[in-house]
């Protein structure tokens, strides 16, 4: 082959390669929403300024597990004014349990479309008789939420629920024995992960069942177990721990999941989470 024809075949190739790097499409072409418990310290201290600094983010979406000191109508008013939504509410398995109409209307007044929990009352290790107690309440108190309030309950795994029973785990159990008209789920990765399962393998075995995500990642090298626990500082930016983000994404867009929240619990958090922003922004499909 000649000089010229083989500086034209690279060419060619750099420009072919050129062109499909610009045509891949973001994998995560919008901002994610974030959890409220991430910037937890901070919405301790002063609730106004840390939503200046979420909105300056560019943050639209929250999800608030506590209302810091604020009624449900004065946060409302604080996110209307700078053009924040609440999607989801989450509060603690008593109060849905106890105060359920509290929980609804302050949902309702935040403009939640979701009422979640994350842990469910239990001596370790979560047992067959916890899951099956849990899968009456869900169901019980999803249809009061739905029928009353027009909410949709979501339970948010927390790693534990997933021992082996049956052909798969008590996690299955509780899937496939709570109500879809008033019981959906919220994955979080990390705790999907942790104990061992396949994020992907649960997103695509039960689909639309998971409404909600929490986005996180776990530091490398940390070995994980069916606690619900690990050090703060395991939270690690997304894309620089253990988990296949990509995979995942591409699984729960699959599932419909509605919405996706970034929740960092790590010290650092206001350092990392930009960090998982801009990685989001980087993925490409």
């Amino acid at each position: 082959m000649n000089k010229f024809l083989f500086a034209t075949l690279i060419i060619s190739l750099l420009l072919v390669g050129n062109i499909e790097a610009q045509s891949k499409k973001a994998l995560f072409p919008d901002t994610p929403g974030m959890v409220s418990y991430t910037y937890r310290h901070s919405f301790q201290k002063d609730v106004a300024a840390t939503l200046d600094t979420l909105q300056a983010m560019g943050i639209k979406d929250m999800e608030f597990s506590n209302l810091f000191g604020k009624t449900a109508a004065d946060l409302r008013t604080m996110l209307d004014e700078r053009n924040i939504y609440c999607s989801s509410f989450g509060v603690s398995y008593a109060d849905l349990m106890e105060k359920t109409d509290q929980v609804g209307e302050n949902a309702k007044t935040l403009g939640a479309k979701y009422v979640r929990i994350a842990w469910i009352p239990h001596t370790a290790p979560f047992d067959l008789v916890a899951a099956e107690k849990a899968i009456a309440d869900f169901n019980a108190v999803g249809k009061v939420l739905k029928e009353k309030y027009d909410l949709t309950f979501c339970y948010h795994n927390h790693g534990y629920e997933f021992h082996p029973h049956g052909d798969g785990t008590l996690f299955d159990l509780m899937i496939q024995k709570t109500d879809p008209k008033y019981v959906s789920y919220e994955m979080d990765i990390l705790w999907t992960f942790f104990p061992g399962a396949d994020p992907v393998a649960y997103l695509e075995k039960y689909g639309e069942r998971f409404a909600l995500m929490h986005l996180k990642d776990l530091r490398k090298d940390v070995e994980g177990n069916m606690s619900g626990g690990t050090p703060v500082e395991n939270d690690v930016a997304l894309g620089t721990g253990q988990l296949d983000l990509p995979s995942i994404l591409v699984a729960a867009k699959k599932a419909k999941v509605k919405h996706y929240y970034i929740e960092d619990e790590s010290p650092v958090y206001y350092i990392q989470v930009p960090q998982s922003m801009e990685y989001l922004k980087s993925l490409k499909k």
